[in-house]
């Protein structure tokens, strides 16, 4: 009897009576028929040729910016190549599947007249999916930040997990995500340039430290018109916070301050020599503020894993 062929010829081998397209040609069919039935249970972990019209999207793709020119330049691959890396899915019942990851070979595909595609397919729940997406377009380097920040703000909010968990799940320090989410309360226009590469994650995490809105808007712009590196910005992010604290020094001091303004010199001290770095404590009606700096994302990180320690 002659050996039958399982894997990689189509969804006949899970369901015998699919019907991949109405006007499929004959040598199509007798290949089918070939087909061994196989228990839905045991469908994944394998891969299979997919009708591209049974793939939907994935609801909770972290990614949102698709370059068009790239997308046509893989879409004439695709065409003529056909696809290298099978784009990965999940079943979902009635012959249908869902994207996990691969939506811009999927988009691509379809750009390219391909009519199936191999797909990897996996058993992931609802909260699993999101996870998913989110660290195979990391690990290919295909979010911008702001679509990582929110990709993690997500994993948080809607998974449940805290940023030491999500750190672990993507391969990253725990401070990389706390700075990645921090870029989620910079103002909407510092975001739509990080969207679009105007600006590198170097510039956006200096002018999250510019408290003023003024200020804030003064460098971003000085960024763009005069085209300042990282190390420029953080400098002028520095300047800024001398000028304020220049300004501090000689406005007439509040109620109180002058009594405590001994301890606290002592206190700033000390703070100083354990974190190497500027610290100024600035005295206030109920209580007061304590004020670090830092001038790099390095220096940044350091001070976390500081704090970390501490804790």
């Amino acid at each position: 009897m002659a050996s039958k062929k399982v894997l990689g010829r189509g969804l006949g081998a899970f369901f015998p009576d699919y019907d991949e397209q109405s006007e499929s040609s004959k040598e199509e069919k007798q290949q089918e028929s070939e087909n061994v039935y196989i228990d839905p249970q045991k469908r994944v972990n394998v891969v299979l040729r997919v009708p591209i019209h049974n793939i939907r999207p994935n609801p909770h793709q972290p990614r949102r910016e698709f370059n068009e020119e790239r997308l046509q330049e893989l879409a004439q691959s695709i065409e003529n190549h056909g696809l290298i890396q099978p784009i990965t899915v999940r079943y979902i019942g009635e012959k249908r599947f869902e994207l996990i990851s691969g939506e811009r070979r999927l988009r691509a595909a379809k750009q390219a007249g391909i009519k199936e595609l191999p797909a990897y397919v996996r058993e992931v729940n609802d909260e699993e999916i999101i996870s998913f997406a989110l660290i195979e377009n990391i690990q290919r380097e295909d979010l911008n930040p702001m679509e990582i920040a929110m990709g993690y703000k997500r994993l948080i909010d809607e998974v449940g997990q805290t940023q030491a968990e999500v750190a672990d799940k993507v391969g990253k320090n725990r401070s990389t995500v706390a700075n990645m989410l921090r870029l989620l309360n910079l103002p909407a226009y510092v975001q739509a340039a990080l969207r679009d590469e105007t600006i590198s994650t170097g510039h956006a995490r200096a002018l999250i430290n510019v408290d003023s809105e003024a200020d804030k808007k003064k460098v971003f712009d000085d960024i763009i018109e005069k085209g300042y590196s990282v190390r420029q910005t953080e400098g002028a992010v520095r300047s800024l916070g001398e000028d304020s604290e220049k300004k501090t020094k000689s406005s007439p001091s509040t109620s109180g301050s002058e009594k405590h303004a001994p301890m606290f010199k002592e206190i700033s001290s000390r703070l100083r020599r354990t974190l190497s770095t500027k610290v100024h404590i600035n005295s206030k009606k109920n209580g007061g503020e304590i004020r670090i700096e830092f001038y790099s994302d390095d220096e940044l990180e350091r001070l976390l894993e500081l704090f970390e320690k501490i804790s």
